[in-house]
């Protein structure tokens, strides 16, 4: 069976990840922060689809925690097929008012981590293959704060990697989703609708992972779910940054 290892499993696009591959009898490494909360869901899939799921706390803003979860990834012996690194979280929008240690551990989860997780991944992944799938974000095309500085960090990182390594039968794929309905807004003490956004512009969970998986199978270097999302990013080409930033602040997260 196919092994995956997923990180910030414990809820929202990690979680519908752990499910939606669990479905498709894939073995399981769960990582989060929480280990109650990922014991808990790895109880649910074992339960419901006879997989095994190995359970990983780790904390990716911490160097230890992700050496822990570097080196599953480079255990040859029991070899990782995909990697997922979903971990991640949000700031206020308004970089100067924010704790400066706040927006280091945020570059630290959402970039240095995801890359010395492919850097491990690819360790074992080389020659033999496997798929990366990188959670990014629509907003990495848009001038939005650290937040799409560092989701166009993973997006342009992405492309390079997917056309590099795919000789060595390793995909990479930067998945870009907008605005999805999960615990991230309430994680940011924002309650629903109080982010600003209108409601056609919300996408569900289950429908950003299906596609996310859908075009990793295909080897594409970007997925953006939804007809919507796509004409967005089309038009981020050819608008002003100074325009598009400006549409970009009407969300708060």
């Amino acid at each position: 069976m196919p092994t995956a290892l997923i990180t910030g499993a414990s809820a929202g696009l990690g979680a519908e990840f752990a499910r939606q591959l669990a479905r498709r009898r894939a073995d399981l490494i769960l990582v989060a922060r929480s280990a109650d909360a990922l014991e808990q869901l790895a109880t649910e899939l074992r339960g419901e689809y006879g997989v095994a799921v190995e359970v990983l706390p780790a904390d990716l803003a911490d160097a230890a925690g992700v050496e822990s979860v570097a080196a599953r990834l480079r255990d040859t012996a029991d070899p990782v097929d995909l990697l997922v690194n979903n971990a991640g979280f949000g700031l206020p929008l308004r970089f100067a008012d924010n704790d400066i240690d706040d927006e280091v551990r945020h570059l630290r989860v959402h970039v240095e981590a995801s890359m010395r997780l492919m850097h491990a991944a690819l360790q074992s992944m080389r020659g033999r293959g496997g798929r990366i799938i990188n959670v990014a974000s629509v907003a990495g095309f848009i001038s939005r704060s650290t937040y799409s500085a560092c989701k166009s960090w993973l997006i342009g990182f992405s492309r390079w990697a997917n056309a590099e390594y795919a000789r060595d039968g390793v995909s990479v794929t930067a998945l870009c989703p907008g605005f999805t309905h999960t615990s991230f807004h309430e994680r940011m003490g924002l309650a629903v609708g109080e982010e600003g956004v209108p409601g056609f512009m919300w996408l569900n969970a289950r429908d950003v992972v299906r596609t996310g998986l859908r075009d990793a199978a295909r080897g594409k270097s970007v997925s953006i779910p939804s007809l919507r999302y796509k004409a967005i990013v089309a038009l981020t080409r050819v608008l002003p940054s100074s325009l598009t930033s400006g549409v970009a602040r009407r969300g708060r997260v």
